[in-house]
């Protein structure tokens, strides 16, 4: 005789193989992880990123706090959607932060993260068309406020 979990284990495997691998929607495949090789990814301008700017980029322009937790106490408002960037300096390298704010459907085609210095942005106002998101200044400043954060 068949216990109740056990009859609940043997009606999922059921419904799975008969369900079969279409049933999940099909997932992008990421690149080859030599085409986001992250030495590539020098920085986007000869001055170096100001750390100060980039914390107030963070928080007014890019508005990472939207899903982003952030050591920044005095806003209130911190996101969850994406992961949390405390100590991200420590587990990230300049050149990989650069890569994530440049374009991170690189690393993960699936994140909803939008690319902050692409041209090539879907669903935006007329007058945003062919703008980056960030300048490449910008961009550097945010890198090295992000690479502070250990």
């Amino acid at each position: 005789m068949l216990t109740p979990i056990t009859r609940v284990a043997l009606a999922a495997a059921l419904a799975v193989a008969v369900a079969g691998p279409t049933a999940a929607a099909p997932r992008k495949k990421a690149p080859e992880r030599g085409y986001y090789d992250v030495t590539r990814m020098a920085p986007l301008t000869d001055q170096k990123g100001d750390p100060v700017k980039g914390r107030d980029l963070v928080v007014k322009k890019g508005l990472c706090l939207s899903c982003h937790q952030m050591p920044i106490p005095e806003e209130a408002d911190h996101g969850d959607v994406g992961p949390t960037l405390d100590e991200v300096g420590s587990r990230l390298q300049p050149a990989e932060l650069r890569l994530r704010i440049v374009d991170p459907k690189i690393i993960n085609p699936d994140t909803p993260m939008p690319s902050f210095y692409k041209k090539e942005l879907h669903r935006v106002a007329k007058k945003y068309e062919g703008q980056t998101i960030l300048t490449a200044q910008e961009v550097e400043d945010v890198v090295a406020y992000l690479a502070t954060l250990k």
